[in-house]
């Protein structure tokens, strides 16, 4: 590993390649399984669920409902910002997350022996949405701890590089849940694929847990963390300290990620369902052009990271901001043409101007905050944004393409979410290049 991708102690003091590929892995895993499982639920949304789970609906309104349950991963999180949140500043950041992980794991293989509406009716979508309630509330303790383990852990001046470690997570559980759904969609027939092929990824997911409890279990507690506890300088109730004396960066950090979400969306989730749906495309070739895109995501993501260490959080965010906003009317003309080679264009790049403003966005966001309630801060500023962002735009999306029957309407909405993530870059103070508050 180069220098420029290792993770050292906060004093610069090298910990070794194996302890920071240790480090990079635990904060990694959690994501990566959050976003294998929000990738199968989508392409299954898209494939399936509007069979299985809403079948007494048109295709386009069942994808709608089905979405809506995936809304539901989103509501929920916030409470599991608050509670974990502030058991992480409490508690430590350590112990959260192998907490969370194992509740996420759990959850997702649930969703993989579900019964369905044909045999026990009404039941199959409520339990869908209770469990997408529970994994929601994991999630929402999930990513602030992820980043904070790699960037409390990691050198100062190389924050923007740690941090991006967890945001690589999204790209690498699009990776794997992609590769698995396109072998079932190839080796299986359709009516496998309905009978019992859609269950095999979700239950896949327990290998990723036992693999991120392991890994997980041998990195120690943030030292960031061990500084504070050992000073008695926890905060009593991190919660109501961020909403009372921390609220503007509050606003901030969670404002920079409403736009960054409802761009995401276009190439990682409503692409398929629009090449499969409406262009009426085997679902392959979505599934090629969203690999093809996380894997430029995955690249991309830690680059950016790392130039925000160079350049600053602000210009680099503010460069993907200008990039997915220019983006957003090529690309569904793109989508149009039907041609594999433009359609797998439309979605790398679309992926490659989300990765500048995910890249910085882990340490921009945990940096707002001081050492005693980053984790509660961070959370609380994700996980709220999450709704109005992620949680919320696959609906609001099908619902504008089946309103107006015009993917203008689509485009204009993401441009208007990015607007506000423009606000919040304004707003906010530069944090590279300056120490962490104690």
């Amino acid at each position: 590993m180069t220098q420029s991708a290792t993770i050292t102690g906060p004093l610069g003091a090298d910990l070794g390649k194996g302890q920071s590929a240790r480090i990079a892995g635990a904060s990694m895993v959690g994501t990566t399984l959050e976003w294998y499982d929000f990738t199968v639920y989508n392409t299954m949304a898209a494939l399936a669920f509007n069979r299985l789970f809403f079948p007494s609906v048109d295709p386009l309104a069942g994808v709608i409902l089905a979405f809506s349950t995936y809304a539901v991963g989103y509501l929920s999180r916030p409470l599991g910002g608050v509670v974990f949140g502030r058991l992480g500043d409490r508690l430590g950041r350590r112990a959260v997350l192998v907490l969370t992980l194992v509740l996420m794991g759990l959850t997702t293989a649930g969703m993989g022996l579900l019964p369905t509406y044909e045999t026990v009716g009404v039941a199959a979508p409520i339990l869908l949405v209770a469990l997408r309630f529970v994994q929601g509330v994991a999630l929402g303790g999930e990513w602030a701890g992820a980043v904070l383990l790699s960037m409390e852990h990691g050198r100062q001046d190389r924050r923007g590089l740690n941090a991006s470690w967890t945001q690589m997570g999204p790209a690498m559980g699009i990776i794997l849940a992609t590769t698995a759904i396109a072998l079932l969609t190839t080796t299986l027939s359709d009516a496998q694929f309905i009978a019992w092929g859609w269950r095999t990824p979700f239950v896949a997911s327990l290998a990723l847990v036992v693999f991120g409890l392991w890994i997980r279990r041998g990195v120690e507690e943030s030292p960031m963390f061990e500084a504070l506890e050992a000073g008695h300088q926890k905060a009593e109730a991190p919660v109501g300290e961020v909403l009372t004396h921390h609220w503007r960066r509050l606003l901030i950090a969670g404002a920079c990620r409403v736009g960054t979400d409802v761009h995401y969306t276009l190439p990682a989730v409503f692409s398929l369902t629009y090449i499969t749906t409406v262009l009426k495309l085997p679902s392959t070739t979505g599934l090629v052009a969203v690999l093809a895109g996380a894997v430029v995501n995955a690249v991309c993501v830690p680059l950016c990271g790392l130039l925000s260490d160079r350049f600053g959080r602000r210009p680099v965010y503010g460069l993907g901001v200008l990039g997915s906003a220019l983006w957003a009317f090529p690309f569904f003309a793109l989508l149009d043409t039907k041609s594999t080679s433009l359609i797998v264009l439309a979605i790398v790049v679309g992926y490659a101007c989300h990765a500048a403003m995910y890249g910085p966005q882990g340490a921009f966001i945990t940096e707002q905050f001081p050492t005693p309630v980053r984790y509660t801060g961070s959370s609380l500023a994700y996980t709220f944004a999450g709704v109005v962002g992620g949680g919320f735009a696959p609906l609001i999306i099908a619902a504008l393409f089946q309103y107006y029957g015009s993917t203008a309407a689509v485009s204009v909405y993401v441009l208007a979410a990015l607007l506000v993530t423009t606000a919040s870059l304004v707003a906010a103070r530069e944090t590279a290049g300056k120490p962490l508050e104690a």
